[in-house]
């Protein structure tokens, strides 16, 4: 349980950690410690936002419920769900509010199907004293109240109804209402199927909310324990359900756009899409917790995204198409003044090479667990596999996405070799047409050209560049994915310079350094967690367990009070940064105590060895 802090705003905004994330598979919203809704988009997590006080604090518009006077508060999860509970206190009493995406009482969560109720409940229930409530509604959207006082819809261009319901009558869309100990008052917001229904659970939030929570525990149940950290484990799990767009398997980056990762920097973009490289890393974190139906469902997604595209995208809205040409959003003033705020992601219609091992990646775990690759799209992944035994060597943006001129980065020709090696192990094991041994042969020259060309005598180290340049932690991911063995002299040298160099104490790495390694923004930002959770599991792969296991603690110990994790840590002073929660922080997390686990059994890391097969089985 979160300790009572007081609350405490910088510029009009709470920090970032004092957010909860609530969510039913479509859409989520981000509820403060302060009791408002501050971020939430209608009807898809990709839609306009409803409310985005997360973003203008002034002008985003929020769903506000909170004593008007209030000191200090706290958050949590009700165990195994994603229903969050917010208790606010001041000195006139206190009140708990539970916030909740309804689902269907007989929904299987472990199904990967379609649950929601297209409702998000909050009942506010006041614990003990006389307290005034706050009630404001100021969407981004119009309003139009009813004749009593207890109901709005909120229109937009384009945009379905939202339908605002109280239990009890307020005067208006900004004013107070007394609650007595024990009295209970329920808001619904309702959409689509959900405002069909009418009333939804206004009548009985209780029960509603008491379905909801057998829900997720019935899905919870599956997450093995068995980990270090099981309540980490199992709260990055749920954290990425609720990122998983359960229509088809997409795996969102972050339920936010533009929460910066320097504040007053511009180091700020729309994270609401699915990265296939995300994909690829958290298929092997979840198979092995106990989620193989999210797993496969990933997958399932990537490949139909790249099939029906006919051209691999480093990310794809959730329907498998481009996201929207990025733009810029004058109208916000953006998180504590951090403009600008961005909707769309330019990134999609960039060059980065590391996209065909990663799509070949995703195919090889998919048929290693039984998928089946139609002759259709073989012969799309033979494709990718011969453009990428000459792609390896040409400029491209790299996986920092750079907005710079294109350079050869060491990541993306490692991604190659990825790609040709998985195409090799896929025609060989499943006897599917193709140049088997000379993608073989070329994936074993290309391994070894990346350790040579990428390596620099002065640095002592691999660097971001074939032909030298700056360190870049990316490179640590090498051995995640087979290129390079945990324990070669060279890794082992690279992750001592990556500590050394990229270091920001506590643990933190930064990905790269801008005036080393130019970006094209030229800005610092704080420290990337993924980068730190790949240091772990090469210390792992090198046999350094103990080491390992203190680093896991450390990164452990970032999570905010609510178990999230953001993309960054400001090392300053351990302040989230950048679009939150962030999935593929919640995936190394998993993934290294996945590693760990297997360890501290005896199980030597698969990362240190290149002699693997069918290792998803």
């Amino acid at each position: 349980m979160d300790e009572w802090r007081a609350l405490r705003r910088v510029q009009g905004y709470l920090p970032i950690a004092d957010h909860g994330l609530v969510g039913d598979g479509r859409t989520c919203a981000l509820v403060g410690r302060d009791g408002a809704v501050s971020f939430m988009c209608v009807p898809r997590f990709d839609s306009v936002p409803l409310f985005a006080s997360l973003l203008d604090h002034r002008r985003g518009g929020e769903l506000l419920i909170a004593p008007v006077r209030v000191t200090e508060s706290r958050q949590r999860y009700v165990s195994g769900t994603g229903v969050l509970v917010t208790e606010m206190r001041g000195p006139d009493g206190v009140v708990e509010i539970a916030d909740a995406f309804l689902l269907a009482p007989d929904a299987r969560l472990e199904e990967d199907t379609r649950a929601d109720q297209e409702e998000l409940l909050r009942q506010v229930r006041v614990v003990h004293g006389s307290v005034e409530l706050r009630f404001r509604l100021s969407a981004r959207w119009g309003d139009e109240v009813g004749p009593d006082g207890r109901s709005w819809v909120l229109r937009g261009p384009g945009r379905p109804p939202v339908y605002v319901r109280l239990s009890r009558p307020v005067s208006g869309t900004d004013s107070t209402i007394t609650l007595e100990p024990g009295e209970v008052l329920t808001v619904s917001l309702t959409w689509g199927d959900g405002s069909r229904r009418g009333a939804g659970c206004l009548d009985r939030p209780a029960a509603c909310l008491d379905a909801t929570t057998r829900v997720w525990r019935r899905w919870s149940d599956h997450v093995v324990r068995d980990v270090p950290r099981p309540d980490l484990v199992l709260r990055s799990a749920i954290t990425l359900k609720l990122l998983d767009h359960v229509e088809n398997g997409a795996l969102i980056a972050a339920p936010t756009s533009s929460l910066p990762e320097r504040i007053h920097g511009t180091r700020n973009w729309d994270y609401r899409y699915a990265w296939i490289r995300d994909t690829a890393y958290a298929v092997f974190a979840l198979r092995r917790i106990g989620l193989p139906m999210e797993a496969e469902g990933f997958l399932s997604w990537a490949l139909k995204a790249f099939r029906d595209s006919g051209r691999p995208l480093v990310l794809y809205d959730l329907d498998g198409h481009a996201p929207p040409h990025e733009v810029e959003d004058a109208a916000l003033e953006g998180y504590r003044g951090s403009a600008p705020v961005r909707w769309g992601n330019a990134a999609a219609r960039q060059v980065q090479h590391d996209v065909y091992g990663e799509i070949l990646d995703c195919a090889f775990q998919w048929a290693a667990t039984g998928g089946v690759l139609d002759p259709g799209l073989w012969r799309q992944l033979e494709r990718l596999a011969e453009e990428a035994r000459t792609a390896w060597n040409r400029p491209d943006h790299g996986i920092w996405e750079v907005r710079t001129q294109g350079r050869p980065f060491t990541y993306s020709a490692a991604m190659c070799q990825v790609a040709l090696d998985r195409a090799a192990r896929l025609s060989r094991m499943l006897r599917l047409p193709g140049d088997t041994e000379g993608w073989s042969r070329d994936a074993e020259r290309l391994a070894a050209r990346v350790l040579d060309e990428a390596w620099d005598d002065e640095a002592g180290a691999l660097t971001e560049h074939l032909g030298g340049g700056g360190l870049d932690a990316s490179l640590l991911a090498l051995p995640l994915r087979r290129v390079v063995p945990a324990d070669h002299p060279r890794m082992v040298a690279t992750t001592r310079a990556v500590a050394d160099r990229l270091g920001a104490g506590g643990g933190l790495l930064h990905r790269y350094l801008p005036r080393a390694s130019p970006d094209g923004i030229d800005e610092p930002e704080g420290a990337f967690l993924l980068c730190s959770f790949w240091m772990a599991d090469n210390l792992a792969g090198q046999g350094r367990i103990d080491e390992a296991t203190e680093l896991f603690d450390r990164l452990c110990s970032y999570a905010g009070p609510l178990g999230l994790l953001p993309e960054q840590i400001d090392p300053s002073d351990g302040s989230f940064l950048g679009n939150f929660p962030q999935a593929i922080s919640h995936v190394g997390l998993l993934a290294t105590a996945v590693v760990l686990a297997r360890a501290q059994r005896g199980v030597r890391p698969d990362l240190s060895t290149r002699t693997w097969e069918w290792e998803c089985k």
